[in-house]
């Protein structure tokens, strides 16, 4: 299981406007199933060192990511691991080929 999970999503012209070079937007959230306040914002400082160190150079102009930090996982992992999991997450999100989505190889919901 992945220390965290990558959301991501391309701003349209409507919300970027004609503005060239939109900034790059990053979220962060864990939510209680990490654990009291402590380490909640322990998960998200290390999201926040990742996407600090990862997005500005794998991210797109005008794009929204949000790391969620996961139960287990985010505070547990090496940093090593963690960023090695961002670097391919960024390349899946913005691989130019379609993914299918995991349900959709005839197995039924």
């Amino acid at each position: 299981m992945p220390g965290f999970l990558l959301q991501a999503r391309e701003r349209g012209p409507e919300e970027t406007g004609a503005e060239t070079g939109a900034p790059i937007r990053v979220g962060y959230t864990c939510s209680k199933k990490i654990g009291n306040a402590v380490a909640r914002n322990r998960a998200k400082r290390r999201l926040r060192a990742l996407a600090r160190e990862i997005i500005p150079a794998t991210g797109r102009e005008g794009w929204d990511y949000v790391l969620v930090g996961r139960p287990g996982a985010t505070i547990d992992r090496s940093f090593a691991d963690l960023r090695s999991e961002l670097k391919a997450a960024m390349a899946r999100v913005h691989d130019a080929r379609p993914q299918p989505h995991p349900r959709a190889k005839g197995q039924g919901a």
